[in-house]
């Protein structure tokens, strides 16, 4: 199984693939892509361009996607279901239980549409733990106020996912509950203990460490590196692989979001040489990617280990879309 040289996941300026980037694409030979609003018009056209960003690279690279469903989907009517947000849908469903079956049809059906037009990567499970002080941002995208429940919906996320073809990239490892900022603006820094955060924040993520993929949080955990983001922090990549216990391929969030410092360049390497295995960039401006794959270089043997793994990890489909809607409606 090939993966690619680069250590990248890239994105693309619209919705047809430029043949500027192609070339671009072809010589950098990213791990990856990743698709925005930007680049959705119709399922036809989707299906074309997830076809040429794959072979622009000459094999079955993984395609990625925000769809949470709620306020972050790229994909949305009429072609795609609209969602009410997560943690909304989990209040109302009045049990965990019936809160697990309900999400797990969802993503069923998420899954099913994206790998119906070429997308295998959906970035969720949020296995954030929404606190009093979570920036609006990110709270409505959260499953629930303790761990436990975001733990149990964020697997049913997974299941979901997985049972209709998708990879789930869970995120935003070790917990971005406490962040009071949003991080596409400012860097946070949470002052929790680290036995609170070991009771809380980290354990989602505990329970979930066997998902193959998964993406870092910007923000600074005082309480264990207090001079770097967790992104950037070999502490903090340290903590994550050997107490959580995640060995999976692990990706930072969007390289562009201003809580990082210094260019891009700087950010892509302080993320690598902290222990994070593929650097992402959003963006789609190509001058930018030609940065960021300068400067990242190509994968060490434990990150190509770790991204074959991964992709050895997406599983063959068991429902498409309408056995997925079937499953929701009569559940």
């Amino acid at each position: 199984m090939t993966t690619g040289r680069g250590v990248t996941i890239f994105g693309c300026a619209g919705p047809v693939l430029l043949p500027s980037e192609r070339a671009f694409y072809r010589d950098a030979d990213p791990f990856g892509f990743i698709v925005f609003a930007r680049n959705i018009e119709t399922p036809e056209q989707v299906s074309r361009l997830t076809a040429d960003l794959r072979d622009a690279v000459g094999r079955d690279a993984p395609i990625l996607v925000d769809q949470e469903g709620g306020r972050v989907q790229r994909l949305r009517a009429p072609h795609w279901q609209d969602w009410d947000p997560p943690l909304d849908t989990v209040a109302r469903a009045g049990s965990l239980a019936a809160a697990a079956r309900i999400m797990r049809s969802r993503m069923a059906v998420i899954g099913a549409e994206l790998r119906a037009v070429g997308i295998d990567a959906n970035c969720a499970p949020v296995a954030d733990v929404a606190r009093p002080e979570t920036h609006p941002f990110l709270r409505n995208r959260c499953y629930g106020t303790d761990p436990a429940t975001v733990a149990a919906i964020a697997r049913a996320v997974s299941e979901g996912l997985l049972s209709a073809g998708v990879l789930p990239v869970m995120k935003h490892l070790p917990g971005h509950g406490l962040s009071h900022l949003d991080t596409h603006l400012d860097l946070p820094t949470v002052d929790a203990t680290l036995d609170d955060l070991r009771a809380v924040d980290f354990a989602p993520f505990r329970a979930l460490a066997d998902l193959p993929m998964a993406m870092t949080a910007h923000l600074v955990f005082a309480a264990i590196d207090p001079g770097q983001p967790a992104t950037q922090s070999s502490r903090m990549i340290g903590l994550i692989r050997d107490e959580i216990g995640f060995q999976g391929l692990l990706m930072t969030d969007d390289l562009n979001m201003q809580a990082l410092q210094g260019t891009l360049a700087e950010r892509t390497t302080r993320s690598l040489a902290a222990g994070v295995d593929i650097a992402l960039h959003c963006k789609g401006d190509l001058v930018e990617m030609q940065e960021v794959a300068t400067a990242a270089g190509e994968m060490t043997t434990a990150a190509r280990a770790r991204a074959e793994a991964a992709l050895a990890a997406r599983p063959a489909a068991r429902l498409d879309l309408a056995q997925a809607l079937e499953a929701l409606v009569h559940g």
